[in-house]
This record gives C-alpha cells, structure tokens and sequence, in this order.
C-alpha cells in the first residue's frame, strides 16, 4: 500500500472519531445546560368554591336573551333613530325603511276611490230617476194608458239601477281595503322596539341596503342590561351531574378575582352542537352541550358586557 494511500484512510478514520467526539461533546453541552425555571401562570385560575362541581363555558347575554332586529323586507334605511346604549320602549321607533313605492300607490289608490264615489253618486241619481218614474206610471188610474210591457221595463231599469248602486258601493270598499293595505305596508317599514331595553349593537347606517338574508349580523340587537344572564354550555357528558336549582358562580375570563354568584333560571331540555368556541362556520365540533341559562346582577367591581364570556362553576355531587 502507497504511503498517500495511507494517509487517506488514516486521515478519514480520524476524521469520523473526531465528528463522533464532537456531536457526543454536543450533545453534553445540551444535557448539562440548565432550564429556565417555570413561573408562574399569566393568569392564575379561579379559585375552586366547592369541593365536587361541573365547569362550563358561558356567554353573558341581555335578561331574557338578546333580541336580534330584523328587517321585513329588503329595502333601502331611510333613517336609523336611535344609537347604541339608548334605552328603548316598546312601540318605540328604532330605523325607517324607504316607503316611497307604497306611497306612490297610496295616491293612485286615492285617485280611484274618488272615482269610484262619483261613480256611486251618478248610479244612486239612476236609481232616484228610475224609481220616479216607475211610480208615475203605477199611478195612472186608466190601465188602457200604459202598457204592461213599459210598466215591466221601467221596473227593471229600477233593479238594474239597484244592481250598479251595489256594484259601485263594493268597488268603493275594495278600494278603502286596498287604502288600509298599504297603510299596514306603509307603517311595517317603520321597525319598532318588540320590548323595553337597551340598544346593545346597530349594524345598519341611513343609505344602506337591508337584507332579510343577513341572519348572521341582524340590523340591530337589543336587551335589558339592568339585570343579565350566563348560558352556560356544560358537556353532555356531565349532563346527568345537573339538576334544577343547584348553585352556581361565575368569573371573568382574564380576571379570576372578579366572581359573582349566579341565581338558576332554567334548563333547556336540548342537547346542541357546541357553537361558542369561536363562532367560525368551518369549526369542527367535537362534543354536545347542555346549556344552563343564570341570572346574576352586575358586579360593582368590574364591568361585565353582554357577549363577554365567563368560566362557570355549578354545584354538582360525583355522578
């Protein structure tokens, strides 16, 4: 063997122990490197109340639910009358829709109920003459003087005077309903206030187009905030774990120190797909909730709004 030869193959065998020494040299460094210790969590979790309960998610809605406005047709928002935070009463307006169609009908139908009672007047006046007629030929004495056939016509110009005066008065009424149908048109595009409360979201702005297909942002929503409520989605696996009337609290989520005791409401007896991960329409579900709707009175500590969401707490014994 050549000495170049020979120092070729010795070189690469040094040259592999030496990679072999410094990935194990490596690999000691990184063992013995010493780990940041851990700290404590951002957040600290809530304090635990009672020693056995069931935990769910809940969402702070309006007293009553939130009433989501919709729009009864699509139109055009002439004008929105109110804005967020307003209180409202029942009956009260809350935008107006363009009616401007309805009313340019309003008028043609005007124009035909005058018609129809001039018609009304004219047929009534057939009918007076018609009748003054046939009694001047009833009241001949002498039967040779007028002729059954002339008594038998001035008759039937009577009923036929009688049947127009019919046929005038119901055209006039068709006309006054049709009137009244589209003051009921006409006063539908005026959306009012369904009940007291306060104006939580506006998502409509004068100018704009209103859809009815808009079921994911509706026109406005609405509630009583002086007193609100959780639904709380509790998984159906611990279902059988909940009973009417159990004791409940909640926190806030980001701020565990703020709780507050929640007062049972009902239990809606439908299990549903779990929807309040993140609202996403390509969101996976993964599991079937019980919800739980509680009342509470807001906390003076801290500000609670309606769609924030809180950790709840029930009372609950091991299944």
């Amino acid at each position: 063997m050549g000495t170049f030869s020979k120092i070729v193959r010795y070189g690469t065998i040094l040259a592999a122990i030496a990679g072999v020494g410094f990935i194990l040299f490596f690999h000691r460094m990184q063992a013995e490197r010493e780990m940041p210790p851990a700290g404590d969590p951002p957040v600290s979790p809530p304090p635990k109340r009672y020693d056995e309960s069931v935990a769910a998610t809940g969402i702070v809605e309006a007293l009553r639910d939130n009433v989501s406005i919709g729009v009864p047709q699509p139109g055009l928002v002439t004008e929105v009358a109110v804005e967020v935070n307003d209180a409202v009463k029942k009956g009260d307006v809350l935008f107006q829709l363009d009616d401007r169609d309805l009313r340019a009908e309003e008028v043609a139908v005007d124009g035909r109920i005058e018609a129809a009672r001039a018609k009304l007047k004219v047929n009534r006046a057939r009918i007076s003459k018609a009748e003054t007629l046939l009694e001047r030929l009833e009241g001949v004495k002498d039967p040779r003087a007028v002729s059954r056939e002339d008594l038998d016509n001035r008759k039937l110009d009577v009923d036929v005077a009688k049947a127009e005066l019919a046929a005038a008065e119901a055209e006039v009424a068709a006309a006054e309903a049709e009137l009244k149908r589209l003051a009921i048109l006409i006063e539908r595009l005026t959306v009012r206030a369904p009940r007291d409360g306060t104006v939580l979201q506006v998502n409509i702005r004068g100018g704009e187009y209103a859809g009815t297909n808009n079921s994911s942002e509706p026109a406005m929503i609405i509630g009583e905030t002086g007193r609100l409520q959780v639904r709380a989605d509790v998984d159906e696996q611990n279902a059988t774990r909940i009973r009417p009337g159990q004791k409940a609290y909640a926190s806030l989520k980001g701020d565990p120190d703020v709780t507050f005791p929640l007062e049972f409401v009902c239990i809606e007896p439908y299990v549903i797909p779990k929807v309040s991960l993140t609202g996403a329409s390509t969101e996976r579900v993964d599991t079937r909730v019980l919800q739980i709707i509680y009342s509470f009175e807001v906390p003076s500590e801290a500000p609670v709004y309606v769609g924030q969401q809180v950790d709840v707490f029930i009372q609950a014994p091991e299944p």
